[in-house]
């Protein structure tokens, strides 16, 4: 296919072509694998390094395979492939890709995200929680198999106890299927219920009858949530200036967002950093993490005094149109 007709994909990678990558691509002498665009807005899903790499090489024409779908299914793809092969997506990318996919498809589950953004279950349930919270609650989510399932074990219990009062005799299928609960679910309910026992689990009853006092183990896990709560907020910023596109068609703009994105630290990579300063190199790298953080600070005044400096300017404008 002639390049031409080709645009620019919305990219999963936060920072988006990296030129050394192309370079060194349009250095291999091997054919390189077909690009993947979506057919209908023509738009590269997958291999803008490779597209970069053939316009270097001065080609006009690059092989092309097309994807049917819609547009956030061409999302869900480019994802995926760019966790599987070629340039691997950094960490960030793909928790702001999560983010995108919790946003644009929020009935989709935890390990179905997982598995598209090469994220665990854990980290995906924790960018749904802080990203969601303001949002309405789905009652029930799509797995990776394509199946609804409830959210809510204890109504699923409820709604089988519901459906085996008002027909005892009932296959465990048939009562499965009218609580929309699992068969293994609809046995458990069952049988809890010929025993004379709670239908609910004895460990949701507790849960239900009063809350725990709070433990050690309780605190380390809401301040593990409250860390993942400021860390998807600055994804969440991430991605907005990433979209911004005063920032992203500008040199300049493109500069700031590499330089962001090289000095954001994951919370759950700190750690690991801070075991690699060997004791030696301590004093010198803390020196310099200062620095950075002094570099940072005057950054930040300036923007906002150049920001103060803006707001005077237009209310003095304004003053004077209405003099």
């Amino acid at each position: 296919m002639h390049i031409k007709l080709l645009k620019r994909g919305d990219s999963p990678r936060v920072l988006g072509v990296d030129a050394d990558h192309v370079r060194r691509l349009a250095e291999v002498e091997t054919e390189l694998p077909p690009i993947l665009v979506h057919r209908e807005t023509m738009r590269v899903i997958d291999g803008m390094h490779r597209l970069g790499a053939a316009i270097l090489n001065g080609r006009q024409m690059i092989d092309v395979c097309f994807f049917e779908g819609s547009e956030e299914s061409a999302f869900l793809v480019a994802v995926r492939a760019n966790t599987a092969h070629g340039m691997p997506l950094s960490l960030q990318d793909r928790r702001v890709a999560a983010l995108r996919i919790l946003e644009s498809r929020p009935g989709m589950s935890d390990r179905a995200i997982a598995e598209v953004t090469g994220l665990s279950a854990k980290t995906v349930a924790g960018l749904r929680r802080c990203s969601t919270a303001d949002s309405p609650q789905l009652n029930a989510r799509i797995g990776k198999d394509g199946r609804r399932r409830p959210l809510n074990a204890e109504e699923g219990r409820l709604r089988a106890a519901r459906v085996i009062a008002a027909n005892p005799d009932a296959s465990l299928r048939k009562i499965a299927q009218d609580a929309a609960v699992s068969v293994g679910t609809a046995h458990a309910v069952r049988q809890r219920i010929r025993r004379g026992e709670d239908p609910m689990a004895p460990r949701t009853t507790e849960r239900i009858g009063g809350a725990a006092p709070a433990t050690a183990a309780e605190a380390t896990a809401e301040a593990r949530r409250r860390r993942a709560g400021q860390e998807a907020d600055v994804l969440l910023r991430l991605r907005s200036l990433q979209r911004d596109p005063s920032l992203r068609l500008s040199e300049a703009g493109r500069h700031l967002l590499r330089w962001i994105h090289g000095h954001m630290i994951a919370q759950d990579m700190r750690a690991d950093l801070v075991d690699a300063v060997p004791t030696h190199l301590a004093p010198i790298v803390a020196d310099m993490a200062l620095q950075c953080a002094e570099i940072w600070n005057d950054f930040a005044h300036d923007v906002q005094e150049r920001m103060r400096e803006q707001s005077e300017r237009t209310q003095t404008g304004g003053r004077t149109w209405n003099g």
